[in-house]
C-alpha cells in the first residue's frame, strides 16, 4: 500500500505514465497531473471538492471549461485556431467552433496523470505539501510562468483530419486564427499612455540605509532566465517604512517573449545599464542583508544572469516570502493561494503586478502584513522613478483570477500571419542519478549518466591546477546558490562542502533520486526525490 507521504506521492506523479484524459477514474477523487503535447508534466492539482472525481476535474474540467486559470487545458491551449474570446458575442459563432476543435486536439496530443487517494486522505492539505516540493518544471502552469503556446499546427492538422471537418467549420477557425494575431499585436484602441521609467544612462543610486531587509524582483525580456530586463528592491527600514529602487536593465538580447506582459521592449531599456553594470551597486548595498522574493524565480534569475555575465553571484541571504504568507494564512490553501494576485485581493494590496518595483514592494509588505505590522508608505516607483513618455508601448493589463489578459495596444514587432510566435520554454530535465550510501558519507553526487550534458568549458580537472574555463550556478533549496565547475575525471561537482547540508535538509538516504534540471544557461537546479517503499 502506498504511503501517504507527500515526497512518495510527488515521486508517483513523476514517474507514472501518462494517460489520455477520458481514461481518468470515474468514481475517485485524488492528486493529478496535467501533461502537455510534448509529453511533460505542467500542472499538478487535486479533487478537493468531495463531488468531483478525477474524471470530472481532468477531461470535463480542464479540457472543455472557460479559458481561465482553473481549466488549464483550456488556457494554455487558446491558441490559433483554437483561440476564442469567449467575451465577444460578435465572435461566438466561430469561437465555438474553435474550442471544440480545441477539446479534440486535447483529446488527441494532451495526457494526464493521477493517484486515486481514499476519502478519508486530507487530499488539499497533501496536494499543497506536494506543490511544495515539486520542481518547477512540473508545475509551470500553477506558477503561471508560462502562457499560452503557439499553436502546434501539425497536430491540429492531425486533429482535422481525423475529424474530417468541411469548408464551413475550416473557414471558422482560419478567421479565428486570424483574430487571435491580432490580439497578439493590439488591435483595440489605445489608453492614455502609461508612465514609463525614465530613460538611464548610469545606475541610479541606490537608497540610504539603515535598512531591515529587503525585497528583490526581476522582469526579463524572453524564456532565458539571465536576460533580466528590470530589477525592483524594496528596501524596509526600522520603522517599517518602504522606498523603492528601480532601474530598467539592458539584457542585449535580439528576442522579446514578454513585453505582452510586462511593458518592456528593447526601446523601453535603450540605454539603461547592463546588468554587469548594475550588480556591483547591488552588491555593495544588499551584502549581508536579508533579501526576500516572492517564489523562486528571482534568485535562480540573478544567478543566471550572472552566469552570462561570467560574474560570480552574490552571496545574499535569500528568503521566499510566499513562506511567510503560507504560515500567516494557511487559509488561502486552495481557495486562491499565495500568489501576489491572490495576497493581493486577501490583504487589500495596492501595486502594479509584473512591475518590479511594485511587485518588490508587495514582497515586502506581505512580509510585513506576515509580522503582523502594517507598512509605512513612504515612495512608490511611480513618484520616485516614472515620467509621462507619450511615444513609449501602451499596455493594459487585466487581472482574471490571477491571469494576466493584456492587450497590447501598441507592439514592438508584429509578427506576420506566417510567423509563429515565440514560445517560453520551461526548465529543461537533464538527469537523475540514484543515491548510494557511499555518496551520503563522502559528500558527492555522481553525475556519470549524464555528464555529456553540461557544457564542456565548465569540465576541468579534480585541483585548481586543472581548473574549468568557467563555473555553473547550482540552486539546492538552501543558503546561497554554488558556484563551481565540474570534475571531469570522477564525473561529480568540484564543490562538494554544500552536498552535505543537502542531504541533511532532505533526510536523504540510500536509494533516493537526486534530479537536475538546466533553469538556464550555466544555471541547474538540484532536487531530491524520495524513494517509493
Amino acid at each position: 500500500m502506498m504511503r501517504l507521504s507527500a515526497a512518495d506521492l510527488l515521486s508517483a506523479l513523476l514517474e507514472a505514465a501518462p494517460r489520455p484524459t477520458v481514461q481518468a477514474p470515474r468514481d475517485a477523487r485524488g492528486l493529478y497531473g496535467l501533461v502537455d503535447h510534448h509529453g511533460d508534466l505542467r500542472y499538478i492539482g487535486s479533487t478537493s471538492s468531495r463531488e468531483q472525481t478525477l474524471y470530472e476535474r481532468i477531461h470535463q474540467r480542464h479540457r472543455t471549461g472557460s479559458e481561465n486559470t482553473s481549466h488549464y487545458f483550456s488556457a494554455m491551449y487558446n491558441t490559433g485556431r483554437m483561440w476564442r474570446d469567449r467575451t465577444d458575442a460578435l465572435t461566438k459563432a466561430d469561437g465555438d467552433i474553435a474550442k471544440a476543435l480545441r477539446n479534440e486536439f486535447v483529446v488527441d496530443h494532451c495526457r494526464a496523470v493521477w493517484l486515486p487517494l481514499p476519502d478519508t486522505a486530507d487530499i488539499a492539505r497533501l496536494e499543497a505539501e506536494v506543490l511544495s516540493l515539486a520542481p518547477d518544471h512540473a508545475i509551470a502552469w500553477n506558477r503561471r510562468r508560462m502562457r499560452a503556446y503557439d499553436e502546434p499546427v501539425d497536430l491540429v492538422e492531425d486533429t482535422l483530419r481525423r475529424l474530417g471537418w468541411g469548408a464551413r467549420e475550416k473557414a471558422a477557425i482560419e478567421r479565428q486564427r486570424l483574430r487571435f494575431l491580432s490580439a497578439m499585436v493590439g488591435s483595440v484602441a489605445a489608453p492614455a499612455p502609461k508612465p514609463a521609467f525614465m530613460r538611464q544612462a548610469n545606475v541610479t543610486p541606490f537608497p540610504e540605509g539603515p535598512f531591515r531587509f529587503f525585497a528583490l524582483d526581476v522582469e526579463t525580456a524572453n524564456n532565458d532566465r539571465g536576460s533580466i530586463c528590470q530589477i525592483g528592491v524594496a528596501c524596509v527600514r526600522p520603522d517599517n517604512s518602504i522606498e523603492t529602487w528601480v532601474t530598467y536593465v539592458d539584457p542585449q538580447v535580439d528576442r522579446w517573449v514578454f513585453t505582452y506582459l510586462h511593458g518592456i521592449s528593447a526601446r523601453t531599456v535603450q540605454g539603461a545599464p547592463t546588468f554587469g553594470e548594475v550588480l556591483p551597486v547591488l552588491r555593495d548595498a544588499l551584502n549581508g542583508a536579508t533579501v526576500y522574493q516572492h517564489s523562486g524565480f528571482d534568485r535562480s534569475a540573478v544567478a543566471a544572469a550572472c552566469g552570462n555575465c561570467g560574474l560570480p553571484v552574490p552571496l545574499w541571504d535569500w528568503r521566499d516570502s510566499v513562506h511567510n504568507a503560507r504560515a500567516a494564512w494557511p487559509e488561502l490553501r486552495g481557495n486562491g493561494g499565495h500568489g501576489l494576485a491572490s495576497l493581493k485581493q486577501h490583504l487589500g494590496l495596492v501595486f502594479e503586478h509584473h512591475d518590479a518595483g511594485e511587485d518588490a514592494r508587495a514582497a515586502a509588505e506581505v512580509v510585513l502584513h506576515a509580522e503582523g505590522v502594517r507598512p509605512v508608505h513612504t515612495q512608490s516607483p511611480a513618484q520616485a522613478a516614472r515620467i509621462q513618455h507619450s511615444d513609449d508601448e501602451d499596455f493594459d493589463l487585466i487581472e482574471v483570477e490571477d491571469v494576466i489578459v493584456t492587450m497590447a495596444t501598441e507592439p514592438v514587432a508584429a509578427p506576420t500571419l506566417s510567423e509563429p510566435i515565440p514560445r517560453q520554454h520551461a526548465a529543461r530535465h537533464i538527469g537523475s542519478t540514484e543515491i548510494r550510501q557511499a555518496n551520503i558519507d563522502h559528500n558527492h553526487i555522481y553525475l556519470r549518466s549524464f555528464f555529456e550534458k553540461f557544457p564542456t568549458d565548465a569540465i576541468g580537472g579534480s585541483n585548481r591546477a586543472s581548473a574549468a574555463q568557467r563555473e555553473i550556478a547550482v540552486e539546492w533549496g538552501g543558503g546561497a546558490v554554488v558556484m563551481t565547475a565540474l570534475d571531469g575525471s570522477k564525473k561529480f561537482l568540484r564543490k562538494r562542502a554544500w552536498i552535505r547540508e543537502f542531504f541533511e535538509r532532505n533526510g536523504a538516504r540510500a536509494g533516493d533520486v537526486v534530479t537536475v534540471d538546466e533553469v538556464a544557461p550555466f544555471s541547474y537546479r538540484v532536487a531530491l526525490q524520495r524513494r517509493l517503499s
